[in-house]
């Protein structure tokens, strides 16, 4: 970081897979610590959870859909979980929420594909949480993972994000995504967002 700013060309010829990962450690880092505070063994505190992730994934999921990301991903539709989030709190008896945070926008093939190493790195931390709820909640939401969607996705990422103005875009993008998660769920768990 030089002045507060990411020295990109420190980093140009990283994989962008590679670069993500390391740019955003912190951020998803603040993300983990904020949906710990749920327990996932207890109802309503996975109902909570799923209902935290809600408020973010189905107003990001609209943003995406405008924004193009079937023309950049192909499978994007079948990627979707909202309608598994929709089913699992259905049946524990909550409402999907409505939207309440502003929907993010994203005006560049970079930016999409920062939101989507967002969303679908959490399909893969997913599949671990499901191990800590009950057999007799539902699991649909946290059970959707595909190892070879994730393969597909940094494959991608590496392939389009090669300029060092292409990788700062995903990573700014990458950063307002977990943003909007963290919120979620500190809004959830009663906390405020903190100031950073």
């Amino acid at each position: 970081m030089v002045g507060g700013a990411l020295d990109i060309s420190v980093t140009s010829g990283q994989p962008a897979r590679m670069f993500l990962r390391e740019q955003t450690r912190a951020d998803h880092d603040r993300v983990d610590e904020a949906f710990g505070q749920f327990d996932l063994a207890h109802r309503d505190d996975y109902r909570l959870f799923l209902l935290a992730q809600a408020s973010a994934l189905a107003s990001l999921e609209t943003s995406l859909d405008e924004a193009g990301a079937g023309q950049i991903l192909g499978d994007w539709p079948a990627r979707q979980r909202s309608h598994l989030l929709k089913s699992d709190l259905s049946d524990l008896g909550a409402d999907f929420p409505l939207a309440k945070q502003p929907a993010l926008t994203f005006s560049s093939t970079a930016e999409v594909l920062g939101a989507l190493y967002v969303i679908e790195g959490s399909r893969l931390g997913g599949a671990m949480l499901a191990r800590r709820v009950p057999e007799d909640l539902p699991r649909r939401f946290l059970g959707d993972s595909a190892s070879l969607r994730w393969r597909t996705l940094v494959d991608l990422l590496d392939r389009k994000l090669i300029s060092p103005d292409d990788k700062a875009s995903a990573l700014a993008s990458a950063r307002k995504v977990f943003r909007l998660f963290e919120e979620a769920a500190l809004a959830q768990a009663g906390g405020c967002v903190l100031e950073y």
